[in-house]
């Protein structure tokens, strides 16, 4: 997320900065921002292999909790739901939703998995793995699976959508993520060598873009 925060922020400024006034740009520039990458599924429609869409995300990171006017941004009905439903820890950061841009979605993942995807703050804990620390919550992973908010439950994990959605929302920016699922946590299947799966959802995206 702290890398993500960056790479936005300076994209934005290259496009819509004077840097030799230090002055904002009169007129304003739009980017378009695709992350394509790989995830953990949490449904069973999402096996390894399937390409997914954030169509929403989930952060967890409590990034666009720092800047002004997060609120107009984010789905807070979604968020509460979602909060009651898995028992959300007042230790952690307040979870924000924010959906990809529709048009980007329905240009690039017409014909792919749709979902809402959960930016984690790191690989293990957060994302309900362990290898010598116990869990804060060994059973969250199995309430968020079970999280439905209307036709809507949470597809997949990683640790970027979010960020990107909700600073590119907030900037007036179009962006999305989608993502080739390399481990699947209900039917407990992996793939180890996904570097085909992802030169092709790379090649789809680019064709689309």
């Amino acid at each position: 997320t702290d890398n993500i925060d960056i790479v936005v922020t300076e994209l934005d400024a290259l496009a819509n900065i004077d840097f030799k006034t230090r002055t904002v740009n009169n007129n304003f520039k739009q980017l378009t921002m695709v992350r394509v990458g790989t995830s953990g599924g949490m449904q069973p429609h999402c096996p390894v292999g399937t390409y997914v869409v954030s169509e929403k995300s989930i952060g967890f990171d409590g990034l666009i909790h720092y800047y002004e006017g997060s609120k107009a941004v984010r789905e807070e009905d979604f968020e509460d739901a979602f909060q009651k439903h898995v028992n959300w820890s007042p230790f952690h950061c307040l979870p924000y939703v924010v959906s990809s841009d529709d048009e980007l979605v329905d240009r690039i993942g017409h014909d792919m998995i749709k979902g809402v995807t959960i930016s984690a703050t790191g690989f293990y804990g957060p994302q309900g793995r362990y290898v010598r620390l116990p869990l804060a919550d060994p059973d969250l992973n199995s309430k968020i699976e079970s999280f439905r908010f209307g036709e809507h439950s949470i597809t997949n994990y990683e640790m970027e959508s979010s960020a990107i959605a909700g600073l590119s929302k907030l900037m007036g920016h179009k962006a999305m993520t989608v993502c080739t699922i390399i481990a699947n946590r209900v039917a407990l299947e992996s793939e180890t060598d996904y570097t085909g799966s992802i030169e092709d959802l790379i090649k789809i995206v680019l064709e689309r873009i």
